[in-house]
């Protein structure tokens, strides 16, 4: 993981679980935003279609993560960040209801996210922390910008855009910077601070693969 040094040259671990995550993250975050099927939201080339593949395959990825986050909330690592109103799979669910029926998303991509966040439930959890660092942060921050975006482009009511809508949250900016000192106090009961940093990439290498994915289905030419 990132380190700094003190002045004699001696390595120096960043003060908190969220400055490390966001040190390790940094440019992987700006990757995720120009690359795949989020930069064609972003750049209003995202058909309903799309979108609703998207959709489909993150519901897995949400019920595996907020399974595995209920099934460890007695965890002194899990109890601080795990906030039942911060849950999407239920949303992602009667958003898909606006757009017309699709298979089940079972690709790769979508499979490899989800073993990651099984494989990050073991010992104590604490790499799950990652995980929600990693898409409820990002849910709570570029998502609600995606909604305007998605509203606009896509023509959707709010009705279809419940992903981005958190009813159980009054103040937003405030219930981030609770969160982010949540997730600082969960580093804190970690067994391995440097663990649950190194997932926070490999949760960022995930959602980029996924959205490439997705995009490079998109842009697949038909065969006979």
């Amino acid at each position: 993981m990132l380190e700094r040094t003190d002045h004699a040259g001696l390595a120096l671990r960043p003060a908190s679980l969220l400055e490390a995550l966001r040190e390790r993250t940094r440019d992987l975050h700006v990757r995720a935003e120009r690359s795949g099927i989020i930069a064609d939201i972003l750049k209003g080339r995202c058909t309903r279609e799309d979108y609703a593949r998207l959709l489909r395959s993150l519901l897995p990825v949400y019920q595996a993560l907020e399974q595995q986050l209920a099934g460890r909330a007695g965890s002194i690592a899990i109890t601080p960040i795990f906030r039942p109103e911060l849950a999407r799979a239920g949303a992602i669910s009667e958003d898909l209801r606006y757009f017309p029926p699709g298979r089940d998303e079972q690709s790769p991509a979508v499979l490899r996210y989800v073993s990651a966040i099984l494989a990050a439930s073991e010992g104590d959890g604490s790499r799950l922390i990652a995980h929600a660092y990693a898409r409820y942060l990002g849910d709570l921050s570029g998502g609600q910008i995606l909604s305007r975006l998605l509203a606009r482009s896509l023509d959707l009511p709010p009705e279809a855009l419940s992903f981005y809508a958190f009813p159980g949250i009054s103040d937003i900016g405030a219930f981030k910077s609770d969160y982010r000192a949540a997730i600082d106090r969960a580093g804190d009961e970690s067994e391995d601070f440097d663990a649950v940093v190194e997932e926070g990439a490999l949760a960022f290498e995930l959602n980029i693969d996924l959205s490439l994915a997705l995009q490079a289905d998109v842009t697949q030419p038909l065969r006979d």
